[in-house]
């Protein structure tokens, strides 16, 4: 089954890229005259459509796609969702399935030039675009993007390993960003989400893709950030992220 799992793989990958690139190129012009035109919510709604487009590409390969959240969640106060990284097909599962809450990304800088569509947004949608090497940018942008969240009440989605999972093992978390989107958004709700079998789909690399995967995205119990003290709080906000891997 795996064997022919495989050979699948390689023109379901060729067919997927194909109508992931034509869904970026598509929505770009969209999204542009949003911006233009300075109606941010229907900037936001043309990302959310964008995405779900992107997570539609994926059935092509045999994605299946669940989200499970028991939380009561409210849409009109600030959030900082913490997650566990394993793709860059974690972020579609996000902004889509937790679009009420209007997510907000950390990026690397990087991202922000070169990508129809996902780097307009990156730059104009109200994300933080950082450079990890560079504390003296990344700090005061961050700073800036908790009060920002704050502000807005929008959330601020933040992947505290940093770097994806290879192999879905999550990493150890870095605290410097939890604690400075604390700092700056002192009254959000923390939430902890658990994403699986993501990595999966590059397991093998950019090509070929992976078919035939569940994906999941699962919201954990949230925490104020005024409950404990900020160290216990980010332990805490990590067990339930890594409590809910399935590798």
């Amino acid at each position: 089954m795996n064997f022919i799992k495989k050979i699948l793989s390689y023109p379901l990958s060729v067919l997927f890229y194909i109508f992931f690139g034509l869904t970026l190129i598509i929505f770009h012009p969209p999204q542009w005259i949003a911006f233009k035109a300075g109606n941010a919510s229907a900037h936001a709604k043309v990302v959310d459509y964008m995405n779900l487009c992107l997570l539609g590409c994926l059935t092509i390969l045999g994605v299946r796609i669940s989200y499970r959240n028991k939380q009561k969640l409210p849409t009109n106060k600030e959030m900082i969702i913490v997650s566990n990284h394993q793709s860059m097909f974690d972020i579609p599962m996000i902004i889509w399935f937790m679009r009420k809450h209007k997510t907000k990304f950390i990026s690397k800088i990087e991202l922000g030039k070169g990508i129809p569509s996902i780097s307009f947004n990156l730059r104009h949608g109200g994300n933080a675009l950082i450079d990890r090497k560079n504390p003296k940018q990344s700090i005061p942008v961050l700073s800036k993007f908790g009060r920002f969240i704050a502000e807005n009440k929008f959330a601020a989605v933040i992947f505290p390993e940093g770097t994806r999972s290879r192999d879905g093992k999550p990493k150890e978390f870095a605290s410097t960003g939890l604690k400075i989107l604390f700092k700056n958004a002192p009254e959000a709700l923390v939430v902890p989400v658990t994403v699986n079998n993501s990595w999966k789909l590059v397991r093998f690399g950019s090509f070929p893709m992976g078919v035939g995967i569940h994906l999941t995205l699962d919201v954990q119990e949230p925490l104020t950030i005024d409950s404990m003290d900020t160290d216990m709080l980010i332990e805490t906000v990590e067990k339930r992220v890594k409590e809910g891997v399935r590798t």
